[in-house]
Parts: structure tokens; C-alpha cells; sequence
């Protein structure tokens, strides 16, 4: 999942076009070959956010759920701040004239989508997330014909109705009474929950003010750390507090540069050297890289409705991508 919060979106078609010819040159340096690699960016942008999964399973627990929302965005609001700054400067009376689509964006895109996420992470595996996030592309049709009337195509609700049937399986892990009786895991409820959110975000996505994007970003994630931060000092007041070693403040510290901030300048870097409909199927390798390090690093095991949800989800997504008219694609990356 993560943003997400950094997704862009066909309506800015200045970012939607291919970027200047990657300087192949044998005398090229390191770093700049690399900003110059499309892919190379675009693979590391979502190894990054599949590892904010991973990172946050591991140290959910010694962290509280609101608490690692809260200091994730307050760390990435201070790194991405002297990179914004210049721009901030010159887009901020636009940012001021709109604010009430800044404030939705920011409410449903950073503090409901992670701070849900979280709290859903804290009860179930990280395999779970990664699976039930991964049928955000379908939400966000569903989101796009409530709010903009685009109607989806007979393929479409095909594909919304194989991949539902998909998160379902993974929400009730299997059990076909537990479907019947509705008895879905309250923790992945949770996480339903936050990919429907944040799928609004994405199609609210169109709306927002003309700036650039880390102008864009740095108010978004100001604006909601601010509003995590009257949940957080409640969950404070319940006694909630982050215990362990220095190892799960660096969990926190990883969360806020790498998923936060660089998995987003990599990831529009990207957008601008291939385009943003190429560069957005690369945020299916999230469940993809996620799944291996899940296994790798947390021990999680496999199981057979694993299998059974990816199949049916990836068959839905892959069929609303094949049916989806170009034009009209919205490109989704998950934090």
C-alpha cells in the first residue's frame, strides 16, 4: 500500500511526458546514471514501499499504531522540508486559495489512510496487507464512477467483482463459513478500510491545486500529521507509549526518509523520464517484493488462501488494465 501518498495522476500532463534522453555515456557517474534509469528508479521506489509493510510488522508492538503514523510524517514533513522550500515559497498563495481540497486530500491520503493501515497492521500479517492493498487500482474505479460519474465498462465490473472475490477470500483467511457467517478479522477490516480511503484520495487527486509537486507534498503531509496529532496524544493519554531499544526509533527514522520521501522523488522521476501509465505498473511489484520479505524477514508463512486471493486479484486487475481506456487511467502507489 504506503502514501501511499505519492501518487500522480493523467490530469497534469506536464508530468505525463518522457523526460530528456538518460545520459548512457561511459563517463557518467554512478548517481546520475541511476536518476537517469527509469526502471531502475521505478524498482527501488516500490522495494522501498513494500518495506514500510515489513518495517512497520516488526516494530508494531514497541511502537503504537497512531504514534508510528504520527512520527512517520512528522520526520518526512522535516526531510522533504529543504527540498520544498523554494518551491513552497513561490506556490504558496495557491496552495492557501485551496485549501479545503488540500485539507481533504491530506485528511483521506496521509493521516485516515496510514494511521487505519497501521492499526490494521497491528492485528494481522503483513502478507494480509500487502494482499488487500493490492486491489486499490479496482477501488479507485469505484471511487472515479461515485464522485465523476466514469462509468466502468462491462470488463471492468468483471474485474472489480473477480478481485473483490479475491480480498475476500484473504479477509476471512480461507474459511468459507466465516464468509457466510461475515465473520471477517477485525485487523484486516482495518485495512479494507484504509485502501478504501485512500482510493478516494486518488481520485480526489484530480482536484488538486497546480503546484509543484513537493509544494503539493509538504503541505499534504504538514496538514496530516497535524490532524493524527490530537489521536495521538489520546492514545498517549491511554498509557500507550513507544518502549524497546534505539532499534525501533530507526525503524521510525527508515519509515520517514525511505517509503516517504525518496520511494516519491523516485517514483516522479520516473513518471517524468517514461510517463505515468508506464511507470504506474510498477507499483504492482509492492505486493510482489513485499511477499518475499515477509516470508524472509518475518517468517510468515504461505498458505493455500494466500495463493487463492492473489490469483483472483491479480486476475481482476489485470483485467481492468487490459479493458481500461488509456486516457482515462488514474495511476495508484500505496504507502
Amino acid at each position: 500500500m504506503d502514501l501511499p501518498s505519492r501518487p500522480l495522476t493523467l490530469d497534469h500532463p506536464i508530468e505525463n511526458q518522457p523526460g530528456p534522453v538518460p545520459d548512457t555515456r561511459d563517463g557518467a557517474s554512478m548517481p546520475l546514471r541511476l536518476w537517469n534509469s527509469a526502471w531502475a528508479l521505478l524498482i527501488l521506489g516500490n522495494l522501498f514501499w513494500a518495506s514500510n509493510i515489513i518495517v512497520g510488522r516488526l516494530i508494531l508492538g514497541h511502537v503504537p499504531a497512531v504514534a508510528l503514523s504520527f512520527w512517520r510524517w512528522v520526520g518526512a514533513f522535516a526531510v522533504a522540508f529543504w527540498f520544498a522550500w523554494p518551491h513552497l515559497k513561490k506556490d504558496w498563495p495557491v496552495l492557501l486559495e485551496h485549501w479545503k481540497i488540500m485539507v481533504v486530500l491530506a485528511a483521506t491520503g496521509i493521516a485516515a489512510f496510514n494511521t487505519l493501515a497501521y492499526i490494521g497492521l497491528s492485528g494481522t500479517t503483513a502478507l494480509n496487507v500487502l494482499l488487500l492493498q493490492s486491489c486499490l487500482p479496482l477501488i479507485v474505479a469505484v471511487w472515479a464512477f461515485g464522485l465523476f460519474r466514469e462509468r466502468p465498462s462491462a470488463w471492468q465490473l468483471v474485474a472489480v467483482a473477480i478481485s473483490l472475490a479475491g480480498v475476500a477470500f484473504v479477509a476471512v483467511h480461507g474459511s468459507f463459513n466465516a464468509l457466510l457467517e461475515l465473520q471477517f478479522c477485525h485487523a484486516d477490516l482495518w485495512i479494507l478500510a484504509s485502501a478504501v480511503t485512500y482510493g478516494a484520495y486518488v481520485v480526489l487527486l484530480r482536484r488538486r491545486p497546480d503546484v509543484h509537486p513537493l509544494s503539493f507534498m509538504q503541505i499534504a503531509m504538514g496538514l496530516g500529521a497535524l490532524m493524527v496529532a490530537p489521536i495521538y496524544l489520546w492514545e498517549l493519554s491511554q498509557g500507550e507509549r513507544i518502549t524497546g531499544d534505539w532499534r525501533n526509533y530507526a525503524g521510525i527514522a527508515f519509515m520517514a526518509v525511505f517509503p516517504s520521501f525518496i520511494s516519491y522523488l523516485f517514483f516522479n522521476r520516473g513518471v517524468q523520464l517514461i510517463g505515468a501509465t508506464r511507470a504506474g505498473q510498477s507499483t504492482h511489484l509492492i505486493p510482489i517484493f513485499g511477499s518475499f520479505m515477509a516470508v524472509l524477514l518475518l517468517g510468515e508463512a504461505i498458505h493455500i488462501y494466500h495463493l487463492a486471493g492473489v490469483a483472483l486479484i491479480g486476475t481482476g486487475i489485470m483485467l481492468a488494465q487490459l479493458k481500461a481506456p488509456a486516457a482515462r487511467s488514474v495511476t495508484a502507489t500505496p504507502e
